[in-house]
């Protein structure tokens, strides 16, 4: 059973990425943007993602690593989407059978 604490923390982060997502649309919605301000809008929402993996870098936790690695193999040949479910299930598969 999962606590509310921790419940909280993952609907709060959950909440924060999306709103992270479409608060620069909402923000910039009646204006028109260069190619090159479109580009920042749709790198936003990788950059909030790499916070929150980025301390599993300093993990000493052998499954977290692989599961990293496996994480990173999978972003040079996928979209956003395989490459974090390839993140999560790697990281719970490893989590359950190394530890």
């Amino acid at each position: 059973m999962i606590d509310a604490v921790t419940l909280l923390t993952i609907v709060l982060m959950a909440g924060v990425t999306y709103f992270t997502r479409i608060g620069g649309y909402v923000v910039l919605r009646n204006r028109t943007l260069s190619a090159r301000a479109t580009a920042v809008m749709e790198a936003a929402p990788g950059c909030v993602l790499i916070s929150v993996i980025a301390p599993a870098f300093v993990s000493s936790n052998p499954a977290d690593l692989l599961a990293l690695a496996i994480t990173l193999i999978a972003a040079t040949r996928f979209s956003m989407l395989p490459t974090v479910l390839i993140g999560v299930a790697s990281a719970g598969l490893l989590r359950h059978f190394i530890g």
